[in-house]
């Protein structure tokens, strides 16, 4: 039977409509294939021929179409909750809303990155150095551990970025990804700038302290006010300790209230044995063992030499004799010592030179003596005991200094020591100057505020209101004013300083001063004075107690003042 051509047409475009593209006047060449010249139908074996021909390109057809959907189906659950997907609640539909969260958080982003770039600029140009430079005259222009820090907080930076962009995106179910170490690398946020300096205590060395119990050194300390005396002190106590003697403190009509600031007795404890006594034990020793005669200083050596022997005058030995102490013996010095330029001396010379068998030496001053420095400036000192430091302040001095950080200032603060009275003539005698305009100082303790991210200052000063005023205006890190906090008068609703009043001494000034040392010792960072003791017992006290960070320093350190007045 013959095939009907409109039939085969028809047939013929149900099974591969993609290919017809013949005109609809003109005869199909498929269907016209279908018939041999003589008008004879084809066998069934060219018919099947011609279809398992057309299979393969309609298999692979088939099999893109399935993968594509499979692909866009994987695509579609990849990036979408499914329960949200198929949820019935169609508010997550509603775009508005999306949408501004969406560009509120691009403008959002785009402030952010554009801080981010200035930072990085930033630091790319101050990390830029002169290649013409010896890396020897590089010095400390660029540390290390600036460029970490300034690193770690862009890394932050960026970090609030990404969660910025994602916000708008998070669902209540939406958990987070958790940072992967391949993410995160080795960094670890919140790097720490100004963190605590390794004080390596396993190196320290040290020396004991084993006094013979009848042979006494009576300290002599006259050079400046009670911070110099306090480190005077210290030295002593390594001179004792070399010669093996008993430190005297000396009285308070001779030189300062030491038992006011200081605990004495418990540098005993320290030790686990008697090492110093007060002028009233020592009294009482020589009088029970001489019959109630006078204590008597048997030898005075001095360790300075220049401009004047022990810096002791005719009024300070006068002051000596009236605490009943008798003197005969002249003043003495066994070396040519210049205070202006001390020579570097070892415990082996001190040991020559001071070495006495007699029962009372007094030695004075050596509070400019270059002695064992490496020894001398250890933290804890150089002599071997259980406590921290020696010389420390006493337990109430301690205790308001506590109350009053956590009442005023909380954990993470600056501390910023700003000796003005009577600096400027100072300062300008030195080269260079150490006395900075308030516009410039201002400058330096900001750079510090940023670096620590301390939001308060206590401000130790001796400086006039017209200059602290000016001084808080200018200090404003990201706009703004960071807080100078001065301890306040007293005021009977305040119980931070309840114990000094309790005890009699809120009025004292060594006790203020000490009190002042005490709560800049426990500050996070310390901005000194450069050239003042009283910064420096405060940096003693920091160094001994580990509150030493690596973000302390002297104030504007490195820099010249920016105007210096002429010379009278």
């Amino acid at each position: 039977m013959e095939h009907n051509s409109s039939d085969d047409e028809e047939d013929h475009q149900h099974l591969i409509p993609q290919n017809d593209t013949r005109n609809r006047h003109r005869e199909d060449p498929l269907s016209s294939a279908t018939t041999t010249t003589g008008g004879t139908p084809r066998s069934t074996f060219q018919i099947d021929d011609i279809l398992s021909r057309r299979k393969v390109p309609l298999n692979k057809r088939y099999l893109l179409a399935a993968v594509s959907l499979t692909i866009a189906i994987g695509l579609i659950f990849l990036f979408t909750d499914p329960r949200e997907l198929f949820s019935a609640n169609l508010s997550s539909f509603k775009s508005y809303p999306l949408s501004n969260r969406v560009k509120e958080s691009e403008l959002r982003a785009l402030y952010l990155l554009r801080q981010q770039h200035l930072a990085l600029l930033s630091l790319w140009n101050g990390t830029l150095v002169n290649p013409s430079l010896n890396q020897s005259d590089l010095g400390s222009s660029v540390l290390f551990e600036d460029v970490k820090s300034a690193v770690s907080k862009q890394i932050s930076l960026n970090k609030e970025i990404q969660e910025v962009l994602l916000s708008p995106h998070r669902t209540r179910n939406y958990s987070g990804g958790n940072e992967t170490d391949s993410d995160s690398g080795h960094y670890t946020s919140g790097y720490d700038r100004c963190r605590k300096v390794d004080q390596k205590l396993s190196d320290r060395r040290t020396i004991e302290w084993n006094p013979r119990p009848d042979k006494f050194l009576f300290a002599i300390c006259l050079s400046g006010q009670m911070s110099n005396h306090l480190i005077c002190l210290e030295k002593h106590m390594f001179f004792a300790a070399l010669l093996d003697r008993v430190l005297v403190i000396p009285s308070s009509k001779f030189d300062y209230q030491y038992d006011k600031v200081i605990d004495i007795d418990r540098i005993n404890t320290c030790l686990g044995r008697n090492v110093v006594v007060s002028f009233d034990q020592f009294k009482e020793k020589t009088n029970a063992k001489k019959k109630k005669l006078p204590p008597r200083i048997d030898r005075f050596i001095c360790y300075f030499s220049l401009p004047q022997l022990c810096y002791v005058d005719d009024e300070h030995v006068k002051k000596l004799r009236g605490l009943g102490i008798s003197i005969d013996a002249k003043l003495e010095s066994p070396w040519s010592e210049d205070i202006k330029k001390p020579s570097k001396r070892s415990s082996e010379e001190v040991k020559r030179s001071f070495n006495s068998d007699d029962e009372v030496i007094a030695v004075g001053d050596v509070f400019y003596a270059d002695m064992e420095q490496d020894l001398v400036l250890q933290p804890g000192g150089p002599i071997n005991h259980k406590c921290k430091m020696l010389i420390e302040p006493s337990k109430l001095i301690l205790l308001t200094a506590q109350r009053f950080i956590q009442t005023f200032l909380g954990k993470d603060f600056i501390a910023l020591h700003f000796r003005r009275h009577g600096f400027l003539k100072f300062c300008n005698a030195k080269s260079p100057s150490c006395f900075y305009p308030i516009p410039q100082a201002a400058e330096c303790i900001a750079r510090v505020v940023e670096r620590s991210n301390a939001p308060v200052i206590y401000l130790s000063t001796d400086a006039a209101e017209s200059e602290t005023g000016l001084l808080q205006s200018l200090v404003v890190v990201d706009g703004k004013i960071v807080p100078l906090v001065k301890r306040p008068q007293r005021n009977s609703a305040e119980k931070w300083d309840a114990l000094l009043y309790r005890h009699g001494i809120e009025d004292d000034s060594q006790v203020d001063a000490m009190l002042d040392k005490t709560i800049c010792a426990m500050s996070s960072v310390f901005i000194g004075a450069s050239g003042s003791t009283f910064t420096e017992d405060i940096l003693r006290l920091r160094k001994d107690w580990g509150t030493s960070s690596m973000c302390d320093e002297y104030l504007c350190g490195g820099e010249e003042p920016n105007f210096i007045a002429e010379d009278e």
